[in-house]
């Protein structure tokens, strides 16, 4: 059976080291809706038994007596590109997918909203779980994205992630 990537058509495609890559940035949070529409698009076909599905939510934290209102995430967007190419050429290698898709916000996103998608398919349910699981850790391990958690009284910190980069925890 040939894998095959699948992406999102409304991703704008961003050209890194002669490969055409395809951007997992979203400005700001990603909604229900998004997250709705892309489910849908699957419902459909029929070479799929099973999906995947983790959403990172933004937490509300008390970190010193300050409540986390929000995340404002940012990268290097080539690099982190690049990266994430990588972790999904080898989770493809590792496990028999149908298709995945990686979702991930840029910019603010606010205590309560979602700030990464990830949406594994296979035929079989423990490839897509295994995929989806080992996505995530990567991601916030290996990910070029860094969080400046911002307080409700607008001061803020950066996140402390594992191996120094990653997205929220």
């Amino acid at each position: 059976m040939e894998k095959k990537i699948c992406f999102a058509p409304n991703r704008k495609q961003i050209n890194v080291s002669e490969k055409k890559i395809k951007n997992i940035f979203i400005e700001g949070p990603v909604t229900a809706a998004f997250i709705a529409a892309q489910i849908e698009k699957h419902a459909s076909k029929k070479d799929i038994g099973a999906h995947s599905i983790f959403l990172g939510q933004v937490r509300a934290d008390v970190i010193n007596g300050n409540v986390v209102a929000a995340i404002e995430y940012t990268t290097y967007t080539e690099m982190a590109l690049q990266k994430m190419q990588e972790i999904r050429e080898s989770i493809f290698e590792k496990y028999d997918l149908t298709c995945m898709h990686v979702y991930h916000s840029l910019g603010s996103v606010k205590a309560g909203e979602i700030s990464l998608f990830i949406f594994s398919s296979s035929q079989h349910r423990c490839a897509a779980i295994d995929a989806c699981n080992e996505t995530v850790e990567r991601i916030k391990k290996e990910l070029p994205v860094w969080g400046k958690e911002v307080f409700e009284d607008a001061s803020y910190q950066w996140k402390i992630n594992d191996a120094g980069m990653g997205s929220n925890k």
